[in-house]
C-alpha cells in the first residue's frame, strides 16, 4: 500500500491519535541471553572471563587496560591546588597599569586625564578592568590625572610636576 499524496489526505485524519515516530527512529531492544540462535547467548556479548565478564564490572572514563593514563603522563604545572606551589589567585591583581612615560608622550600641558581620554589615546582598553598609574618613566608636564589606584611613586611624581591625582571609585 502507498502512503497518501499530500492533496490526498483529509484533515480529519491528522491528530494526535495519528502521531507516530520515523521509520528507523526506533528498533527494539537488545535482548540478550536467550539462546545460541538469537546471536546473543551463552556468554551474552561478553565474552570469556576477565574483568568485563563479571556482574559490578565498570571501566572508569580515561581508563586505559592499565597502561599509564594520559592524565598522569602529562607535566604537572605548578598552581595553587599542590602545597608547593605558590598560591596564586591572593596575589594577583586585577588592574591594567599606564606608565608615566604613556602619559608624557601621549598627552599636553594642561590636559585632563580622565578613563575616556586614556581610551581615546590607546591606553587602558581592557573594559571593566580597574585602571592604575604607575611611576615608569618621568613627566614633566603639569596634567590633572583621574584613575582607580596611583603607585606612591607615581603620585609624587605628579605633583611634583604641578599636576594633580584624583582616584575614582
Amino acid at each position: 500500500m502507498t502512503p497518501p499524496e499530500p492533496d490526498e489526505i483529509d484533515p480529519e485524519d491528522i491528530g494526535l491519535h495519528s502521531l507516530k515516530p520515523a521509520p528507523g527512529s526506533r528498533k527494539p531492544r537488545k535482548r540478550v541471553g536467550r539462546g545460541h540462535g538469537s546471536g546473543h547467548g551463552k556468554t551474552s556479548g561478553r565474552g570469556h572471563k576477565g574483568a568485563g565478564a563479571r556482574s559490578g564490572s565498570k571501566t572508569r572514563p580515561g581508563f586505559e587496560g592499565g597502561q599509564m593514563p594520559l592524565h598522569m603522563r602529562m607535566r604537572k604545572l605548578r598552581g595553587p591546588h599542590m602545597k608547593k606551589s605558590m598560591p596564586f589567585e591572593p596575589f594577583r591583581t586585577h588592574t591594567q597599569a599606564v606608565n608615566l612615560q604613556d602619559l608624557e608622550r601621549r598627552f599636553e600641558e594642561g590636559d585632563e586625564v580622565t578613563l575616556e581620554a586614556l581610551k581615546a589615546k590607546g591606553l587602558g582598553t581592557r573594559k571593566d578592568v580597574a585602571v592604575k598609574i604607575l611611576a615608569k618613566g618621568a613627566i614633566s608636564k603639569p596634567l590633572t590625572v583621574h584613575a582607580h589606584a596611583f603607585s606612591a611613586a607615581a603620585r609624587e611624581a605628579i605633583e611634583a610636576a604641578g599636576g594633580t591625582c584624583s582616584t575614582l571609585d
